[in-house]
């Protein structure tokens, strides 16, 4: 049977004082086009459902053609309340800045990703995917992240990319608020943490990083 994993986009389009954002793109479509050689069935999920924004900082000159079509997997998502855990082996959350607007709040995302993590299913996250994991908790309270090896986009870095001032929260702080046992490299660094089943990648450099482990773990 071929393995299934729900990817869950951000649907948001604008950071704090109306500047532009939404998802980043290649953190969507290379585990997506890795996902698909493996023939595993993916299902596209956001807050909103319908189409996700791409932050236009993600796309350039460079980008190859094959991310660029990836945006058609993006123009019609599922509402992510349609997403029940038992139809899946994996959650995936790609980053982007949008993902700290209407990530961390979105409740049954929360419950997703307890249900998915306590059935010992996989939770991955990269960048700033991982805003949907600070407020996540267990069934007995526990944040999910609580005492967990937990990597995702770095205050450094988001210093160094001029955004904090646009940002709701720094997420590596806010992580280590939740009781994650933060690793950070230095900026741009692919790096990628395994924790059991909860894989997550500390920016855009260490996508093909988390596609590569949950694959592995996937089989």
């Amino acid at each position: 049977m071929p393995k299934n994993i729900a990817i869950i986009v951000t649907s948001a389009d604008k950071m704090n004082n109306g500047k532009p954002t939404g998802l980043w793109l290649s953190e969507f479509a290379e585990p997506y086009l890795e996902f698909s050689k493996q023939g595993y069935r993916i299902t596209v999920a956001s807050p909103l459902g319908g189409q996700t924004p791409i932050d236009e900082s993600s796309i350039n000159a460079d980008t190859p053609k094959e991310i660029l079509d990836s945006v058609r997997y993006l123009e019609n998502t599922v509402s992510i309340e349609e997403i029940k855990s038992e139809d899946f082996d994996a959650i995936f959350l790609p980053g982007g800045h949008g993902t700290m607007f209407d990530l961390p709040g979105n409740q049954k995302l929360q419950l997703l990703l307890r249900e998915f993590y306590e059935a010992g299913k996989i939770v991955a996250a990269v960048c700033h995917g991982p805003a949907g994991l600070i407020n996540a908790t267990l069934s007995d309270g526990t944040p999910l992240v609580q005492g967990k090896r937990v990597t995702a986009f770095t205050d450094s870095e988001e210093k160094a990319a001029t955004l904090d001032a646009y940002m709701p929260f720094l997420l590596e702080s806010s992580l280590r608020q939740a009781g994650a046992n933060f690793v950070a490299e230095s900026d741009w660094s692919n790096h990628y943490e395994v924790d059991g089943n909860l894989i997550t990648g500390q920016n855009p450099q260490s996508t093909e990083s988390v596609a590569k482990a949950i694959i592995n773990q996937l089989g």
